[in-house]
C-alpha cells in the first residue's frame, strides 16, 4: 500500500488542497460562529504550510541535483534528461484511447447520480521503456513512479466515465535509482566460481583424470588437484575480464529508501518552474490565512 501510495501522491496532493483550501473557505464564509471560523481558517494555513514544505522539497531537489549523462552517471541517486526511443517494439498502447505511449495509467468511475461519480477501477502500466541522451541508453522501470504532465484524455461509455493520463515518447525527464546491471560493475565473486568449477569438473571423473593424472595411476593426488585448483583460477579470472568488459545496461527505478521517483514530460527548468509556482501560491495562502486569523482573534 506504501509503494502504491508513492506513485499517486504528486497526482493527488495538489489537487487535494486546492479542494481542501476551497471547502474550508466555504465553510468559515457560512458560518456565523467565530470560534469555529478561526479553525476552519487555522486549517487551511496548516494545509498550506504542509504543501509548501513538499513543492519547495521538489523544486530544492530538482534545482541541486545536476543532470547526469548515461554513459557517465554514478551509481546511485541521479538525474536523466532524455529522449524516449519511439522503437514500436518498446511502446504499449492505452488501454481505451488505443494509442502508442510508454506509459499510462487510467481511472475508471460509474455515475452514482446527475453529480456524483464513483471510482471503481484504477491501474497504471508497468513496462519499461528506454531512454537515451546521445551518450547511451537506459531502461526505465515506472513503477512507483510520480509523473508529472502527462496527456489527459477523457471518455464516456454510458454510465462510466474513463480517464487516462497518457506519457508519449519523446523528452523524458527522470529522477531516481540509477544502477548498472553487468558490465564492470557486475558483482562477481572468484571463491565461489572456482570453487563451483572445481566441483563441475568433479563431476566429470573421466575429464578431470585426462587433464590432471599426471603419473596416470587413475587418481588425483595433492599435488596434481592443487595444479587443477590453479587451472581453475586461472579459467575464473578469464570469464571474470570478459563478463566485465561487455556493456552493462542500465536502470533507473524507484529508490529502495523511499526517494522520490519522478517521471515527467517537462524539462528540469519547466518542472522547477512548476514547484516554485507551487511554493509561490501555497506559500501566499498560508500568509494571508495567518492575516485572516489574527484579524479574527483580535475581533474576538
Amino acid at each position: 500500500m506504501r509503494l502504491m501510495w508513492r506513485g499517486w501522491r504528486s497526482y493527488y496532493l495538489d489537487c487535494l488542497s486546492g479542494a481542501a483550501y476551497l471547502a474550508l473557505l466555504l465553510v468559515a464564509l457560512q458560518l456565523n460562529d467565530r470560534q469555529a471560523s478561526m479553525v476552519c481558517v487555522l486549517l487551511v494555513a496548516v494545509i498550506s504550510f504542509v504543501a509548501w514544505i513538499g513543492s519547495n522539497k521538489r523544486s530544492r531537489m530538482i534545482a541541486d541535483l545536476p543532470t547526469s549523462r548515461i554513459a557517465s552517471a554514478a551509481q546511485g541517486y541521479v538525474e536523466l534528461y532524455g529522449r524516449a526511443v519511439p522503437d514500436p517494439e518498446h511502446l504499449i498502447v492505452s488501454p481505451y484511447s488505443a494509442v502508442r505511449c510508454v506509459w499510462y495509467r487510467f481511472q475508471v468511475f460509474q455515475r452514482r447520480d446527475r453529480r456524483h461519480w464513483q471510482l471503481v477501477h484504477e491501474g497504471s502500466s508497468h513496462e519499461t521503456f528506454v531512454i537515451s541522451d546521445g551518450s547511451g541508453q537506459c531502461f526505465v522501470d515506472p513503477d512507483h513512479a510520480e509523473v508529472i504532465g502527462p496527456e489527459r484524455r477523457v471518455s464516456y461509455a454510458g454510465d462510466y466515465k474513463r480517464v487516462e493520463d497518457i506519457l508519449f515518447a519523446g523528452s523524458i525527464y527522470v529522477l531516481g535509482e540509477f544502477s548498472t546491471v553487468g558490465g564492470a560493475n557486475m558483482p562477481l565473486n572468484q571463491k565461489e566460481d572456482v570453487a563451483e568449477l572445481l566441483a563441475e569438473w568433479k563431476r566429470d571423473k573421466a575429464g578431470l583424470l585426462e587433464r590432471f593424472d599426471l603419473d596416470g595411476n587413475g587418481e588425483i593426488d595433492l599435488k596434481e588437484w592443487e595444479l587443477a585448483r590453479r587451472a581453475a583460477v586461472r579459467e575464473v579470472e578469464k570469464q571474470h575480464r570478459v563478463l566485465r568488459a561487455s556493456p552493462g545496461v542500465h536502470v533507473m527505478r524507484a529508490p529502495a529508501d523511499g526517494r522520490l521517483f519522478l517521471l515527467s514530460s517537462l524539462s528540469p527548468q519547466g518542472l522547477k518552474r512548476r514547484y516554485q509556482r507551487w511554493c509561490w501560491l501555497h506559500g501566499l495562502i498560508f500568509v494571508g490565512m495567518l492575516l485572516v486569523l489574527l484579524r479574527l482573534m483580535a475581533g474576538s
